[in-house]
């Protein structure tokens, strides 16, 4: 059966200590407890999460729903984006389409709150040109740097503070996203149609 890889990118950098990478981690929760309710998300989507600081890690290679188990995230180090676009240019060149079918463009949420501290001009470059998946970037809080963002992806959402409950609204607003996707791409597989954002996040234009 053909499958929706989507793929986690997690800003868990020092600036996330506390409250948000709590809400980092009750979002996680969140999401796997809609997509378990969802018997086509159980069937065809398969996930994988990437946390970045001072280096990056594929913590969950893509794995399907029901065998998915909950990693541990921690706040610590900087904000080595550009090591984080390498991985999931790997990822994505090695785990994609392993199936007898072609798989689904990958979907990627990038979740960032700050400035890159490391070079990841070249790697935004290459993702871009290469159009290996549908990036949506959130950018979370003032120190996200939108001009930054928009070299690697068309698809920034933003809130300017990270208050309670935030990050876990855009949780809850991805797991829609993927369930809504993997439902409008048997429509229309070349567009990404994306439901209506939680009302503290609003899109760049």
């Amino acid at each position: 059966m053909r499958k929706l890889p989507v793929y986690l990118l997690l800003d868990c950098s020092a600036s996330m200590t506390g409250q948000p990478i709590e809400q980092v981690r009750q979002g996680l929760r969140a999401l796997l407890d809609d997509l378990f309710d969802e018997p086509m998300a159980l069937e065809t989507v398969y996930l994988s999460v990437i946390t970045f600081s001072s280096t990056a890690d594929q913590l969950i290679p893509l794995t399907e729903i029901i065998k998915f188990q909950e990693p541990q995230i921690k706040a610590q180090g900087t904000t080595a984006l550009g090591t984080a676009l390498r991985l999931l240019i790997n990822c994505l060149e090695t785990e994609e389409n392993t199936t007898e079918k072609q798989d689904w463009k990958p979907l990627v949420f990038l979740m960032t709150d700050g400035i890159p501290t490391d070079s990841w001009e070249a790697e935004a470059a290459e993702f871009k040109s290469k159009q290996l998946a549908n990036l949506i970037v959130f950018a979370a809080g003032i120190n996200a740097n939108i001009d930054n963002l928009q070299k690697i992806t068309d698809v920034i959402i933003k809130t300017e503070e990270i208050s309670q409950g935030t990050i876990k609204a855009f949780f809850q607003w991805m797991s829609q996203s993927i369930i809504h996707t993997r439902k409008s791409i048997q429509v229309s597989p070349q567009e990404l149609d994306l439901p209506p954002l939680p009302p503290q996040i609003q899109i760049v234009p």
